[in-house]
């Protein structure tokens, strides 16, 4: 029962976007932080990934036509 609930948990804070700071930490330890060759900045805190996920969210036209 409790890794059913881990599960769901994990899908729920997927879904929302909750979790989206530390997959964006895994994305760059897994891609960017051993490679000195992509001129990688350091990864950003977690405040300003949130503010740069929002700014990519709502800034600019977002409609169908």
């Amino acid at each position: 029962m409790r890794h059913k609930f881990k599960v769901f948990w994990q899908t729920v804070r997927q879904l929302s976007g909750d979790d989206a700071y530390e997959r964006y930490l895994l994305h760059y330890a897994k891609y960017h932080q051993d490679h000195p060759e992509c001129g990688c900045h350091p990864p950003l805190s977690k405040d300003a990934f949130f503010k740069q996920w929002q700014d990519d969210k709502w800034n600019g036209i977002k409609r169908c036509c």
